[in-house]
């Protein structure tokens, strides 16, 4: 069929439903809501048999609706209703929850069901549940509708009526009111719910320092205390703040835009602060909890061992990793080298694994272009040192999306293993850049050079199964957000057990060593810095509006990507 997509922005289940639709032999476009006519214009143009709308804010126009099937996917079950469905399930602490797919009507999230699809909450944030566990049952429900359509026979079910047995839920607005922490008060149980429910976006607005923020994300602290309310402790960029009955570590910060002022972006919390965060302890945690074996709460990178098996873990708010970012990871990473292990995982949490360098961290500095440079130049050595380990076998375990240098971060491992939900961007066109972390190198060597390009110039989401298809990835594993670490531990163990493997280090070795008398890694990293450096450093580069405008969520410059 051809379908169209209509999203108010093409966020991560957009992307997902855009690739799934597409490995299902659909031609899908997308366009983005707010302009009805040129809606109406694309309708005319494209013809589409359906319409279907994975994210959206803005009412579809009624005579859209009576002239072609209008499906709207809501994160929320059959029978809920309203703007911030999961905003305040995530806050209530609800752990049964759905997605649901329904026919466009005047009457928002009340039109007739065309599938519905359960899922668990766990405690986690709600960005992290909406990539995760409701991206599944959405992607599942919407799959479903489609089919549905497709046979031109299902008639949906009405929400009212005989017929209908689910409660209706209207959930209105959650409005800042009823988000704010009462620090004295509330336990910290109730602080993570409130958080958690904003992490991404709006964020909890709160008074702090010199005047009012949105606190961004939420992750408990076992064993610092203080005053309710205080910032007691910074760790990796967080501020840790007390609570009545302990404390939380709040990633990242936004100050509260003053009206008719320049919009605000998410930073690093200790990075938001600046000359305005008080002198405060760096609360440092081992990075091997073997070090010492007590509980020591939050921390963004961490690393254990199961036998000759070692795990590198790291989890950085919206997969942007920032120069700081990569040098810690990189120290991480020499680390575990000096550990005795054969086979070395990298990743393997539940949600982002990496989409590169730190759009909003470069856009907030004092010299844009020479943060982009220091950031890319310490996401490159990262890569390097990935690329030339010949001592272990390196397995990337992509939990959930990547995207840009965060994909060919991957790619620089002997074997990429992704979760069925993941959705890879190999590509940079969109941020008007060519590139680089050795993906002249790697991409191709794994896809071709053909199909290298094609990925490139593109930029267009791949799914799992496609990523599988044209070996970008070497493993996809069909599981749950919570079963894919367990699971990529269990291959990794059968992986380090095989006698194979010592065969494939040494073969490893002496195949690296053969593509560097070809052509040096560092040859390839020079070409790829020479360009990079004229789009950093040229102020006309695309690159400098196509970052701001993605920063501050503004619509790209007209005519900016065509020229890239």
């Amino acid at each position: 069929m051809r379908i169209l997509l209509l999203a108010s922005a093409f966020n991560s289940l957009s992307q997902r439903l855009h690739a799934e639709l597409r490995d299902r032999r659909h031609t899908v476009d997308v366009r983005l809501a707010g302009d009805d006519e040129d809606l109406r214009a694309s309708i005319r143009g494209l013809e589409p048999d359906l319409l279907l709308a994975p994210m959206l804010r803005t009412a579809i126009p009624e005579d859209v609706c009576a002239a072609l099937t209008c499906l709207v996917v809501h994160p929320g079950p059959p029978g809920d209703r309203g703007p911030s469905s999961l905003d305040r399930a995530v806050q209530e602490g609800v752990a049964e929850w759905g997605a649901t797919v329904l026919q466009a009507e005047a009457e928002l999230d009340a039109g007739p069901v065309w599938a519905g699809e359960p899922c668990r909450l766990p405690a986690h944030g709600k960005s992290d549940l909406y990539r995760n566990e409701v991206a599944d049952a959405a992607v599942r429900a919407a799959l479903l509708a489609v089919e549905r359509f497709a046979s031109g026979s299902y008639a949906p079910q009405p929400q009212h009526g005989p017929s209908w047995r689910e409660p209706v839920r209207v959930r209105p607005h959650l409005r800042q009111a009823e988000r704010r922490i009462d620090w004295a008060a509330d336990p910290t149980t109730t602080v993570l719910r409130k958080l958690r429910a904003a992490d991404s976006q709006p964020g909890v607005l709160d008074t702090l320092v010199d005047g009012e923020w949105y606190l961004h994300g939420g992750h408990p602290e076992p064993l610092l205390r203080g005053r309710p309310g205080e910032l007691i402790a910074t760790r990796a960029g967080a501020v840790c703040r007390a609570t009545s009955d302990g404390a939380v570590w709040i990633p990242e910060l936004r100050r509260r835009c003053p009206p008719g002022g320049p919009a605000t972006f998410k930073l690093p919390a200790v990075t938001a602060l600046g000359a305005l965060l008080p002198p405060l302890p760096e609360s440092a945690v081992p990075l091997s909890a073997d070090e010492d074996g007590r509980p020591s709460g939050w921390t963004d990178i961490g690393y254990r061992e199961e036998g000759p098996v070692g795990f590198l873990r790291f989890s950085f708010p919206g997969g942007a990793m920032a120069t700081d970012h990569c040098r810690r990871l990189l120290a991480a990473y020499r680390f575990a080298l000096g550990r005795p292990t054969s086979v070395l995982v990298l990743g393997g949490g539940r949600d982002f694994f990496s989409n590169g360098i730190h759009l909003n961290v470069i856009e907030a500095a004092p010299d844009p272009a020479a943060e982009s440079w220091a950031n890319l130049t310490a996401m490159d050595d990262l890569v390097a040192e990935v690329l030339t380990t010949t001592d272990r076998l390196v397995v990337a375990a992509v939990a959930g999306n990547a995207a840009a240098g965060g994909v060919m971060l991957a790619l620089a491992a002997d074997e990429v293993w992704c979760r069925r939900g993941s959705v890879l961007n190999p590509h940079y066109r969109l941020m008007g850049l060519y590139g680089s972390e050795y993906w002249t190198y790697s991409l191709p060597r794994r896809v071709g050079p053909v199909r290298a390009a094609r990925l490139i110039a593109r930029a267009l989401p791949v799914s799992a199964a496609s990523a599988e298809r044209i070996g970008l990835v070497d493993r996809v594993l069909d599981c749950g957000p919570a079963e894919f670490g367990p699971g990529a531990a269990h291959l990794a163990g059968l992986l380090a057990a095989s006698p194979a493997t010592q065969r494939r280090i040494v073969a490893k070795k002496a195949a690296r060593e053969a593509d560097e008398l070809v052509k040096p890694l560092d040859a390839y990293r020079a070409e790829e810095l020479a360009v990079m450096h004229r789009q950093f450093f040229t102020p006309e580069s695309p690159y400098h509006a196509l970052r701001a405008a993605f920063v501050r969520k503004r619509p790209a410059p007209a005519g900016l990507l065509a020229a890239t």
